[in-house]
């Protein structure tokens, strides 16, 4: 019986520890996604940074939606990584609309 006990405690304290803190942060980049290229050229190279979990792109949107493990990284991280690609990224605000920029040329044509 104590057998039992203590397995059931050195479980529940595996299980405990191996919690992790997965969040969800949506991006907007400059300069804007224009095609399949831009996509992919975010998607293929943040998903190399630590932590990265998913990564979604809506170019008719302008967003770029990130699952990561905030154990293993940050919002700031996240967007030092797009800097590595020539991109600037922020924050988008709840509830904000992107507004697509017409006149801007894909840099990935």
């Amino acid at each position: 019986m104590k057998k039992l006990i203590l397995l059931t405690i050195m479980l529940l304290t595996m299980t405990m520890a191996s919690a992790k803190d997965i969040k969800t942060v949506v991006l907007t980049t400059v300069p804007q996604m224009h095609c399949e290229n831009c996509e992919k050229r975010i998607k293929d190279n943040i998903r190399f940074e630590k932590g990265i979990k998913k990564i979604v792109t809506d170019v008719e949107h302008q967003t770029v939606t990130i699952t990561y493990d905030a154990d293993k990284t940050t919002v700031e991280n996240i967007i030092k990584g797009f800097e590595k690609i020539k991109y600037n990224a922020r924050e988008v605000e709840e509830g904000e609309v992107i507004v697509t920029d017409e006149n801007e040329e894909c840099p990935n044509m």
